[in-house]
């Protein structure tokens, strides 16, 4: 995988619209959620990108908001992986670089996410902490989760 994390600003039109297709594809097809996906925050957010080695395709996905935005966290979300690279590590490979990029964008601060419930031991694997109850999100049970200062 190469990995590239840009400011909006710096996205290209071809990286834009390849990254809110996949996001389409995903939360809206496949998993069926009627949701407004640009919601007005991908300006002010970093887009963490996976592409391919052998095709150039953008595999892999996650949206990063600083601290301060929609939480005293830094926050990661609309995590995804492209259906065609599933089962070969690219969640992981996803996760592991999304915690790395914010420890290098804020060192010190604590990372929250909002997960499908059925996703919360991948994501304990990384550290995230369930913080809460389970809530319902767009049909789909959620639970936000925390990883103190990364």
């Amino acid at each position: 995988m190469r990995w590239t994390c840009l400011p909006f600003s710096e996205l290209s039109a071809q990286q834009l619209y390849d990254l809110l297709a996949l996001r389409s594809e995903v939360f809206v097809v496949e998993q069926q959620c009627v949701f407004l996906d640009i919601d007005g925050l991908d300006p002010k957010t970093l887009h963490l990108q996976g592409h391919g080695e052998d095709d150039g395709a953008l595999k892999a996905y996650a949206r990063l908001l600083p601290p301060g935005l929609k939480a005293p966290d830094a926050l990661i979300g609309r995590v995804v992986t492209a259906p065609t690279a599933r089962s070969g590590g690219v969640g992981r490979a996803l996760m592991g670089e999304a915690v790395a990029q914010c420890a290098r964008l804020w060192p010190g601060v604590a990372v929250t996410l909002h997960a499908q419930a059925h996703l919360e031991r991948f994501y304990a694997g990384f550290g995230f902490r369930p913080v809460g109850e389970p809530y319902m999100e767009d049909g789909i049970p959620h639970i936000e989760m925390r990883k103190e200062e990364t």
